[in-house]
Protein backbone atom coordinates (compact mmCIF):
# COMPACT_ATOMS: atom_id res chain seq x y z
CA UNK A 1 0.00 0.00 0.00
CA UNK A 2 1.54 3.36 -0.91
CA UNK A 3 2.21 5.88 1.80
CA UNK A 4 -0.22 8.78 1.82
CA UNK A 5 1.79 11.93 2.41
CA UNK A 6 -0.48 14.30 0.59
CA UNK A 7 -1.99 15.52 3.84
CA UNK A 8 1.25 16.67 5.28
CA UNK A 9 4.95 17.07 5.14
CA UNK A 10 4.66 19.52 8.00
CA UNK A 11 1.35 19.65 9.86
CA UNK A 12 -0.47 22.19 11.94
CA UNK A 13 0.41 25.61 13.22
CA UNK A 14 2.96 24.44 15.77
CA UNK A 15 4.51 22.10 13.23
CA UNK A 16 4.88 25.00 10.81
CA UNK A 17 7.34 26.78 13.07
CA UNK A 18 10.74 27.11 11.44
CA UNK A 19 13.63 24.93 12.42
CA UNK A 20 15.53 28.10 13.30
CA UNK A 21 13.60 28.15 16.57
CA UNK A 22 15.13 24.87 17.71
CA UNK A 23 18.56 24.86 16.04
CA UNK A 24 20.30 26.11 19.24
CA UNK A 25 19.22 22.94 21.09
CA UNK A 26 20.84 20.61 18.55
CA UNK A 27 24.35 19.31 19.05
CA UNK A 28 27.11 20.95 17.09
CA UNK A 29 28.14 19.04 14.01
CA UNK A 30 26.63 18.06 10.68
CA UNK A 31 22.86 18.45 10.54
CA UNK A 32 22.14 15.31 8.46
CA UNK A 33 22.80 11.63 9.13
CA UNK A 34 22.45 9.23 6.18
CA UNK A 35 21.47 5.63 6.93
CA UNK A 36 21.91 2.79 4.45
CA UNK A 37 18.80 0.59 4.70
CA UNK A 38 18.63 -3.03 3.55
CA UNK A 39 15.17 -2.65 2.05
CA UNK A 40 12.31 -0.20 1.57
CA UNK A 41 9.35 -1.00 3.85
CA UNK A 42 6.17 -2.25 2.18
CA UNK A 43 4.15 0.08 4.41
CA UNK A 44 4.37 1.87 7.73
CA UNK A 45 1.13 0.79 9.35
CA UNK A 46 2.00 1.36 13.01
CA UNK A 47 0.80 -1.97 14.43
CA UNK A 48 1.60 -4.45 11.65
CA UNK A 49 4.80 -6.48 11.41
CA UNK A 50 6.25 -5.54 8.03
CA UNK A 51 9.94 -6.15 8.61
CA UNK A 52 12.94 -4.71 10.39
CA UNK A 53 13.42 -1.70 8.11
CA UNK A 54 9.79 -0.68 8.65
CA UNK A 55 10.24 -1.20 12.39
CA UNK A 56 13.28 1.05 12.40
CA UNK A 57 11.39 3.85 10.67
CA UNK A 58 8.43 3.43 13.03
CA UNK A 59 10.84 3.90 15.94
CA UNK A 60 11.95 7.20 14.42
CA UNK A 61 8.49 8.64 13.79
CA UNK A 62 6.42 7.08 16.59
CA UNK A 63 6.57 6.43 20.31
CA UNK A 64 4.67 3.99 22.48
CA UNK A 65 3.76 4.20 26.13
CA UNK A 66 7.11 2.67 27.10
CA UNK A 67 10.45 1.97 25.47
CA UNK A 68 13.93 0.66 26.27
CA UNK A 69 17.13 2.30 27.41
CA UNK A 70 20.40 1.66 25.60
CA UNK A 71 21.09 -0.99 28.22
CA UNK A 72 17.83 -2.77 27.38
CA UNK A 73 15.96 -1.68 30.51
CA UNK A 74 12.31 -0.72 30.38
CA UNK A 75 11.70 3.02 30.64
CA UNK A 76 8.96 5.55 30.05
CA UNK A 77 8.16 7.07 26.67
CA UNK A 78 4.74 8.73 26.24
CA UNK A 79 3.98 7.40 29.72
CA UNK A 80 6.24 8.98 32.29
CA UNK A 81 5.29 6.37 34.89
CA UNK A 82 3.46 3.08 35.26
CA UNK A 83 2.54 0.86 38.17
CA UNK A 84 0.65 -2.27 38.99
CA UNK A 85 -2.56 -2.03 41.03
CA UNK A 86 -3.35 -5.47 42.38
CA UNK A 87 -2.87 -8.43 40.08
CA UNK A 88 -5.19 -7.40 37.27
CA UNK A 89 -4.61 -3.70 36.69
CA UNK A 90 -1.86 -1.49 35.27
CA UNK A 91 -1.96 2.31 35.57
CA UNK A 92 -0.07 4.50 33.06
CA UNK A 93 0.43 8.23 33.62
CA UNK A 94 1.05 10.16 30.41
CA UNK A 95 3.63 12.90 30.17
CA UNK A 96 2.93 16.20 28.37
CA UNK A 97 3.59 15.32 24.73
CA UNK A 98 2.37 16.37 21.30
CA UNK A 99 1.58 14.64 18.07
CA UNK A 100 3.13 15.87 14.85
CA UNK A 101 0.07 18.00 14.11
CA UNK A 102 0.54 19.88 17.39
CA UNK A 103 -2.35 18.27 19.28
CA UNK A 104 -1.71 16.80 22.75
CA UNK A 105 -1.31 13.10 23.40
CA UNK A 106 -4.21 12.06 25.66
CA UNK A 107 -5.61 8.97 27.27
CA UNK A 108 -8.38 8.99 24.64
CA UNK A 109 -5.74 8.45 21.94
CA UNK A 110 -4.29 5.51 23.86
CA UNK A 111 -7.71 3.94 24.36
CA UNK A 112 -8.57 4.34 20.67
CA UNK A 113 -5.28 2.73 19.60
CA UNK A 114 -5.65 -0.27 21.89
CA UNK A 115 -9.24 -0.78 20.78
CA UNK A 116 -8.24 -0.64 17.11
CA UNK A 117 -5.42 -3.13 17.68
CA UNK A 118 -7.68 -5.63 19.44
CA UNK A 119 -10.59 -5.30 17.00
CA UNK A 120 -11.80 -8.49 15.24
CA UNK A 121 -10.61 -7.40 11.79
CA UNK A 122 -7.28 -6.06 13.01
CA UNK A 123 -4.07 -7.32 11.42
CA UNK A 124 -1.98 -5.98 14.30
CA UNK A 125 0.81 -8.12 15.70
CA UNK A 126 -0.49 -7.73 19.25
CA UNK A 127 -4.15 -8.34 18.52
CA UNK A 128 -4.07 -11.72 20.30
CA UNK A 129 -2.29 -10.44 23.38
CA UNK A 130 -4.67 -7.52 23.81
CA UNK A 131 -7.66 -9.85 23.97
CA UNK A 132 -6.63 -10.31 27.60
CA UNK A 133 -7.54 -6.69 28.38
CA UNK A 134 -11.03 -6.62 29.91
CA UNK A 135 -11.43 -2.85 30.14
CA UNK A 136 -9.63 0.39 29.32
CA UNK A 137 -10.42 3.25 31.67
CA UNK A 138 -9.51 6.91 31.15
CA UNK A 139 -10.39 8.79 34.35
CA UNK A 140 -8.62 11.90 33.04
CA UNK A 141 -6.66 13.03 30.01
CA UNK A 142 -3.33 11.86 31.42
CA UNK A 143 -4.32 8.52 32.99
CA UNK A 144 -4.91 5.13 31.37
CA UNK A 145 -5.94 2.11 33.44
CA UNK A 146 -5.79 -1.33 31.84
CA UNK A 147 -7.90 -3.99 33.57
CA UNK A 148 -6.86 -7.50 32.53
CA UNK A 149 -8.82 -10.76 32.59
CA UNK A 150 -5.93 -12.49 34.36
CA UNK A 151 -2.64 -11.37 35.87
CA UNK A 152 -0.13 -10.34 33.18
CA UNK A 153 3.32 -9.55 34.49
CA UNK A 154 4.70 -8.88 31.02
CA UNK A 155 2.14 -6.29 29.90
CA UNK A 156 4.57 -3.35 30.31
CA UNK A 157 7.01 -5.13 27.99
CA UNK A 158 4.30 -5.32 25.34
CA UNK A 159 3.85 -1.56 25.58
CA UNK A 160 7.49 -1.02 24.60
CA UNK A 161 7.18 -2.85 21.28
CA UNK A 162 7.57 -0.79 18.12
CA UNK A 163 4.39 -2.54 16.98
CA UNK A 164 2.38 -0.87 19.76
CA UNK A 165 2.93 2.78 18.88
CA UNK A 166 0.43 5.36 20.08
CA UNK A 167 -0.90 7.47 17.22
CA UNK A 168 -3.54 10.17 17.09
CA UNK A 169 -7.15 9.03 17.41
CA UNK A 170 -8.76 8.71 14.00
CA UNK A 171 -5.46 8.57 12.10
CA UNK A 172 -5.30 7.14 8.61
CA UNK A 173 -3.19 4.10 9.47
CA UNK A 174 -1.34 4.23 6.15
CA UNK A 175 0.02 7.62 7.27
CA UNK A 176 -0.61 7.72 11.02
CA UNK A 177 0.09 10.87 13.01
CA UNK A 178 2.80 9.99 15.49
CA UNK A 179 4.60 11.62 18.40
CA UNK A 180 8.17 10.53 17.72
CA UNK A 181 11.34 12.60 17.32
CA UNK A 182 11.08 12.71 13.51
CA UNK A 183 8.39 13.00 10.89
CA UNK A 184 8.44 12.10 7.21
CA UNK A 185 9.30 15.06 5.02
CA UNK A 186 9.57 13.29 1.67
CA UNK A 187 10.10 9.89 0.08
CA UNK A 188 10.88 8.18 -3.19
CA UNK A 189 9.19 4.80 -3.01
CA UNK A 190 11.66 1.94 -3.12
CA UNK A 191 14.65 4.27 -3.00
CA UNK A 192 14.86 6.77 -0.16
CA UNK A 193 13.09 8.69 2.57
CA UNK A 194 13.89 11.93 4.37
CA UNK A 195 12.89 12.54 7.99
CA UNK A 196 12.93 15.96 9.64
CA UNK A 197 13.20 16.65 13.36
CA UNK A 198 9.92 17.36 15.16
CA UNK A 199 10.47 20.62 17.09
CA UNK A 200 7.84 19.82 19.75
CA UNK A 201 9.18 16.38 20.65
CA UNK A 202 8.68 15.75 24.37
CA UNK A 203 12.38 15.25 25.14
CA UNK A 204 14.27 18.54 25.58
CA UNK A 205 17.13 19.03 23.13
CA UNK A 206 16.11 15.98 21.12
CA UNK A 207 16.46 14.77 18.49
CA UNK A 208 20.08 15.85 18.35
CA UNK A 209 20.27 15.87 14.54
CA UNK A 210 18.02 17.88 12.27
CA UNK A 211 17.61 15.46 9.35
CA UNK A 212 17.79 11.71 8.79
CA UNK A 213 18.15 10.56 5.20
CA UNK A 214 17.39 6.88 4.60
CA UNK A 215 18.74 5.35 1.38
CA UNK A 216 18.07 1.77 0.27
CA UNK A 217 20.99 -0.50 -0.67
CA UNK A 218 19.40 -3.91 -1.05
CA UNK A 219 22.69 -5.49 -2.14
CA UNK A 220 24.78 -6.06 0.98
CA UNK A 221 28.08 -5.46 -0.82
CA UNK A 222 26.86 -2.14 -2.20
CA UNK A 223 25.71 -1.18 1.28
CA UNK A 224 29.21 -1.74 2.66
CA UNK A 225 30.77 0.05 -0.32
CA UNK A 226 28.54 3.07 0.31
CA UNK A 227 29.82 3.26 3.88
CA UNK A 228 33.43 2.89 2.73
CA UNK A 229 32.95 5.65 0.17
CA UNK A 230 31.35 8.00 2.68
CA UNK A 231 28.02 8.06 0.85
CA UNK A 232 26.28 6.98 4.06
CA UNK A 233 27.18 7.48 7.72
CA UNK A 234 25.73 4.24 9.12
CA UNK A 235 24.38 0.97 7.70
CA UNK A 236 22.12 -1.72 9.09
CA UNK A 237 22.38 -5.48 8.47
CA UNK A 238 26.15 -5.53 8.18
CA UNK A 239 26.94 -8.71 6.19
CA UNK A 240 28.85 -11.23 8.29
CA UNK A 241 31.46 -11.57 5.57
CA UNK A 242 32.34 -7.89 6.04
CA UNK A 243 32.37 -7.70 9.84
CA UNK A 244 36.04 -8.55 10.29
CA UNK A 245 37.23 -5.99 7.76
CA UNK A 246 34.96 -3.27 9.15
CA UNK A 247 36.14 -4.08 12.67
CA UNK A 248 39.74 -3.45 11.59
CA UNK A 249 38.99 -0.14 9.86
CA UNK A 250 40.10 2.74 12.10
CA UNK A 251 37.62 5.07 10.42
CA UNK A 252 34.63 2.85 11.20
CA UNK A 253 32.87 1.36 14.21
CA UNK A 254 31.21 -2.06 14.17
CA UNK A 255 28.44 -2.42 16.75
CA UNK A 256 27.29 -6.06 16.70
CA UNK A 257 25.39 -8.07 19.30
CA UNK A 258 24.27 -11.68 19.68
CA UNK A 259 20.58 -11.16 19.08
CA UNK A 260 18.50 -13.01 16.51
CA UNK A 261 18.60 -16.78 16.41
CA UNK A 262 18.61 -19.37 13.67
CA UNK A 263 16.40 -22.39 14.15
CA UNK A 264 14.65 -25.36 12.60
CA UNK A 265 10.88 -25.78 12.66
CA UNK A 266 8.78 -28.82 11.82
CA UNK A 267 5.53 -29.81 10.19
CA UNK A 268 3.90 -31.52 13.14
CA UNK A 269 0.68 -32.36 11.30
CA UNK A 270 2.02 -35.52 9.67
CA UNK A 271 4.68 -38.23 9.83
CA UNK A 272 7.54 -38.39 10.41
CA UNK A 273 7.89 -35.13 12.36
CA UNK A 274 4.78 -35.60 14.44
CA UNK A 275 6.98 -38.07 16.39
CA UNK A 276 9.14 -36.30 18.95
CA UNK A 277 11.84 -38.96 18.62
CA UNK A 278 12.40 -37.93 15.00
CA UNK A 279 12.55 -34.28 16.02
CA UNK A 280 15.03 -35.20 18.75
CA UNK A 281 17.10 -37.05 16.19
CA UNK A 282 17.32 -33.88 14.10
CA UNK A 283 18.26 -31.81 17.14
CA UNK A 284 21.19 -34.09 18.00
CA UNK A 285 22.45 -34.43 14.42
CA UNK A 286 23.65 -30.82 14.03
CA UNK A 287 27.24 -29.63 14.41
CA UNK A 288 26.37 -26.02 15.10
CA UNK A 289 29.94 -24.74 14.89
CA UNK A 290 29.88 -25.48 11.16
CA UNK A 291 26.82 -23.28 10.69
CA UNK A 292 28.54 -20.53 12.63
CA UNK A 293 31.55 -20.80 10.32
CA UNK A 294 29.87 -21.38 6.96
CA UNK A 295 26.88 -19.04 7.19
CA UNK A 296 28.12 -16.39 9.61
CA UNK A 297 31.91 -16.32 9.20
CA UNK A 298 32.33 -16.95 12.92
CA UNK A 299 30.04 -14.10 13.99
CA UNK A 300 27.53 -16.28 15.82
CA UNK A 301 27.31 -18.48 18.91
CA UNK A 302 26.21 -22.13 18.80
CA UNK A 303 22.76 -22.68 20.31
CA UNK A 304 21.81 -26.16 21.55
CA UNK A 305 18.76 -25.11 23.57
CA UNK A 306 16.03 -22.48 23.41
CA UNK A 307 17.17 -18.97 22.38
CA UNK A 308 17.82 -17.63 25.88
CA UNK A 309 21.05 -15.62 26.09
CA UNK A 310 23.75 -16.54 28.57
CA UNK A 311 23.46 -13.19 30.35
CA UNK A 312 19.71 -13.58 30.93
CA UNK A 313 18.47 -14.19 34.48
CA UNK A 314 16.42 -17.00 32.91
CA UNK A 315 19.45 -18.78 31.44
CA UNK A 316 19.92 -22.35 32.68
CA UNK A 317 23.53 -23.42 32.24
CA UNK A 318 22.78 -27.07 32.98
CA UNK A 319 20.24 -27.15 30.11
CA UNK A 320 22.40 -25.29 27.60
CA UNK A 321 23.60 -28.47 25.86
CA UNK A 322 20.20 -30.15 25.82
CA UNK A 323 20.39 -30.67 22.06
CA UNK A 324 24.15 -31.30 21.90
CA UNK A 325 25.61 -33.04 18.86
CA UNK A 326 25.32 -36.81 19.30
CA UNK A 327 24.94 -38.68 15.98
CA UNK A 328 24.80 -42.09 17.65
CA UNK A 329 21.84 -40.92 19.73
CA UNK A 330 20.20 -39.57 16.56
CA UNK A 331 20.47 -42.96 14.87
CA UNK A 332 19.07 -44.77 17.93
CA UNK A 333 16.13 -42.39 18.10
CA UNK A 334 15.38 -42.87 14.43
CA UNK A 335 15.47 -46.65 14.89
CA UNK A 336 13.10 -46.43 17.86
CA UNK A 337 10.72 -44.38 15.72
CA UNK A 338 10.77 -47.04 13.00
CA UNK A 339 13.32 -45.44 10.69
CA UNK A 340 16.37 -47.62 11.23
CA UNK A 341 17.07 -47.42 7.49
CA UNK A 342 16.67 -43.65 7.45
CA UNK A 343 14.00 -41.42 5.96
CA UNK A 344 13.48 -38.85 3.22
CA UNK A 345 12.01 -35.36 3.64
CA UNK A 346 12.44 -31.79 2.47
CA UNK A 347 13.95 -28.65 3.98
CA UNK A 348 12.29 -25.32 3.22
CA UNK A 349 14.54 -22.27 3.09
CA UNK A 350 15.13 -19.53 0.50
CA UNK A 351 17.77 -18.59 -2.04
CA UNK A 352 17.04 -14.91 -1.54
CA UNK A 353 18.98 -14.56 1.72
CA UNK A 354 22.42 -16.12 1.80
CA UNK A 355 22.41 -16.84 5.53
CA UNK A 356 19.23 -18.92 5.22
CA UNK A 357 20.45 -20.77 2.13
CA UNK A 358 23.88 -21.51 3.64
CA UNK A 359 22.33 -22.71 6.90
CA UNK A 360 19.96 -25.03 5.04
CA UNK A 361 22.81 -26.52 3.02
CA UNK A 362 24.86 -27.29 6.14
CA UNK A 363 21.83 -28.84 7.87
CA UNK A 364 21.10 -30.95 4.77
CA UNK A 365 24.64 -32.36 4.76
CA UNK A 366 24.66 -33.16 8.45
CA UNK A 367 21.24 -34.82 8.49
CA UNK A 368 22.38 -37.08 5.67
CA UNK A 369 25.12 -38.41 7.93
CA UNK A 370 22.54 -39.93 10.29
CA UNK A 371 20.24 -41.24 7.55
CA UNK A 372 17.88 -38.30 7.00
CA UNK A 373 18.01 -37.51 3.28
CA UNK A 374 16.52 -34.08 2.74
CA UNK A 375 15.79 -32.26 -0.51
CA UNK A 376 16.24 -28.50 -0.37
CA UNK A 377 13.41 -26.17 -1.38
CA UNK A 378 14.85 -22.71 -2.05
CA UNK A 379 12.11 -20.44 -3.45
CA UNK A 380 12.08 -16.65 -3.30
CA UNK A 381 11.24 -15.15 0.08
CA UNK A 382 7.60 -14.38 -0.67
CA UNK A 383 6.94 -17.96 -1.76
CA UNK A 384 8.87 -19.30 1.23
CA UNK A 385 6.58 -17.30 3.55
CA UNK A 386 3.47 -18.69 1.86
CA UNK A 387 4.72 -22.28 2.00
CA UNK A 388 5.73 -21.93 5.63
CA UNK A 389 2.41 -20.44 6.71
CA UNK A 390 0.50 -23.21 4.91
CA UNK A 391 2.66 -25.98 6.36
CA UNK A 392 3.90 -27.11 2.94
CA UNK A 393 7.24 -28.43 4.21
CA UNK A 394 8.77 -31.06 6.48
CA UNK A 395 11.59 -29.03 8.07
CA UNK A 396 11.97 -25.25 7.73
CA UNK A 397 15.01 -23.07 8.35
CA UNK A 398 14.18 -19.69 9.84
CA UNK A 399 15.89 -16.74 11.52
CA UNK A 400 14.08 -14.46 13.94
CA UNK A 401 14.33 -12.30 17.03
CA UNK A 402 11.89 -11.98 19.91
CA UNK A 403 10.33 -8.64 20.78
CA UNK A 404 12.04 -8.60 24.18
CA UNK A 405 14.67 -10.48 26.17
CA UNK A 406 11.98 -11.86 28.49
CA UNK A 407 11.27 -15.58 27.95
CA UNK A 408 7.58 -14.81 27.48
CA UNK A 409 8.60 -13.62 24.02
CA UNK A 410 9.48 -17.22 23.17
CA UNK A 411 5.72 -17.80 22.97
CA UNK A 412 5.87 -16.74 19.32
CA UNK A 413 8.24 -19.61 18.54
CA UNK A 414 7.18 -22.54 20.74
CA UNK A 415 3.46 -22.16 21.50
CA UNK A 416 1.80 -24.47 19.01
CA UNK A 417 -1.69 -23.48 20.12
CA UNK A 418 -1.35 -20.22 18.20
CA UNK A 419 -2.34 -19.73 14.58
CA UNK A 420 0.06 -20.77 11.80
CA UNK A 421 3.16 -18.63 11.40
CA UNK A 422 6.54 -18.94 9.73
CA UNK A 423 8.04 -18.32 13.18
CA UNK A 424 6.90 -21.62 14.71
CA UNK A 425 6.34 -25.23 13.78
CA UNK A 426 3.18 -26.04 11.87
CA UNK A 427 0.41 -27.65 13.94
CA UNK A 428 2.80 -28.87 16.60
CA UNK A 429 0.81 -28.32 19.77
CA UNK A 430 2.51 -29.19 23.06
CA UNK A 431 -0.09 -28.34 25.73
CA UNK A 432 2.35 -28.35 28.64
CA UNK A 433 4.44 -25.64 27.01
CA UNK A 434 1.34 -23.50 26.48
CA UNK A 435 0.35 -24.00 30.13
CA UNK A 436 3.78 -23.06 31.45
CA UNK A 437 4.03 -19.98 29.25
CA UNK A 438 0.67 -18.81 30.59
CA UNK A 439 1.82 -19.52 34.16
CA UNK A 440 5.02 -17.53 33.66
CA UNK A 441 3.09 -14.62 32.19
CA UNK A 442 0.78 -14.54 35.22
CA UNK A 443 3.55 -14.69 37.84
CA UNK A 444 5.10 -11.51 39.26
CA UNK A 445 7.76 -13.06 41.51
CA UNK A 446 11.08 -13.32 39.64
CA UNK A 447 12.30 -16.49 41.32
CA UNK A 448 8.99 -18.24 40.71
CA UNK A 449 9.09 -17.13 37.08
CA UNK A 450 12.59 -18.55 36.74
CA UNK A 451 11.36 -21.92 37.99
CA UNK A 452 8.40 -21.89 35.61
CA UNK A 453 10.50 -21.09 32.57
CA UNK A 454 13.12 -23.61 33.60
CA UNK A 455 10.43 -26.30 33.49
CA UNK A 456 9.16 -24.93 30.19
CA UNK A 457 12.64 -25.19 28.68
CA UNK A 458 13.07 -28.72 30.00
CA UNK A 459 9.79 -29.73 28.36
CA UNK A 460 10.89 -28.05 25.12
CA UNK A 461 14.18 -29.94 25.10
CA UNK A 462 12.25 -33.19 25.43
CA UNK A 463 9.36 -32.46 23.04
CA UNK A 464 11.30 -30.27 20.54
CA UNK A 465 8.85 -27.62 19.29
CA UNK A 466 11.86 -26.15 17.45
CA UNK A 467 15.62 -26.71 17.27
CA UNK A 468 18.06 -23.94 18.15
CA UNK A 469 21.07 -23.61 15.83
CA UNK A 470 22.89 -20.40 16.74
CA UNK A 471 22.54 -16.89 18.08
CA UNK A 472 23.83 -14.75 15.25
CA UNK A 473 25.49 -11.38 15.41
CA UNK A 474 23.35 -8.52 14.17
CA UNK A 475 25.42 -5.50 13.30
CA UNK A 476 25.40 -1.84 12.48
CA UNK A 477 28.50 -0.14 11.10
CA UNK A 478 29.12 3.58 11.23
CA UNK A 479 31.69 6.30 10.90
CA UNK A 480 33.82 6.85 13.98
CA UNK A 481 32.53 10.42 14.10
CA UNK A 482 28.95 9.26 14.69
CA UNK A 483 28.00 9.03 18.35
CA UNK A 484 24.83 8.45 20.36
CA UNK A 485 23.50 5.52 18.34
CA UNK A 486 23.57 2.14 20.11
CA UNK A 487 22.77 -1.42 19.05
CA UNK A 488 20.49 -2.67 21.82
CA UNK A 489 21.40 -5.92 23.58
CA UNK A 490 20.18 -9.39 22.67
CA UNK A 491 16.77 -9.81 21.10
CA UNK A 492 16.19 -6.06 21.29
CA UNK A 493 18.63 -5.40 18.45
CA UNK A 494 15.76 -4.74 16.03
CA UNK A 495 14.60 -1.93 18.34
CA UNK A 496 17.93 -0.12 18.12
CA UNK A 497 16.56 2.69 15.93
CA UNK A 498 15.03 4.10 19.12
CA UNK A 499 18.49 5.58 19.76
CA UNK A 500 18.58 7.69 16.60
CA UNK A 501 17.11 10.49 18.72
CA UNK A 502 20.54 10.64 20.42
CA UNK A 503 22.66 10.24 17.30
CA UNK A 504 24.93 13.06 16.18
CA UNK A 505 27.65 13.25 13.56
CA UNK A 506 30.71 15.31 14.44
CA UNK A 507 32.05 17.95 12.10
CA UNK A 508 34.25 16.65 9.31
Amino acid sequence: MPFNLSRRAFLGASAAMTFAHVVPTWAEGRDTITLGLSTFPPNLKPWDQTGTAAGSIKLMIHRGLLTFTKEGELTGALAESWQREGDNSWIFKLRPAKFHDGSPVTSADVKWCLEQISAPASSAVYRGELQSIAAIETPDAQTVILRTKEPISTLPLWMASYNLAIVKEGSDLSDAIGAGPYRIASLERGTSMTLEAFPDYYKPEHPRTKTLKLVVYADENLRVAALDAGDVDIIEYVPWSAMEEIGKDAALTLDAVDGPFMGLFFNGSKAPFNDKRVRQAVAHAIRREEIVSAAFFGYATPLAHLPIAGNSPFYNADLSEGWAYDPDLSRRLLAEAGFADGLTCNILSTAQYRMLKDTAEVVQQQLAEVGIVAELQLPDWSTRVQLGTRGQYDIAVHGAAADTNDPDSLTAFVDGSLSPSISRSYKLDIPRITELLAAGRAEFDLEKRKAIYREMEAVALEDVPMVGLCLRKQGYAMKQSLSGFKNLPGQLTFSSAITFEDAVLGSS
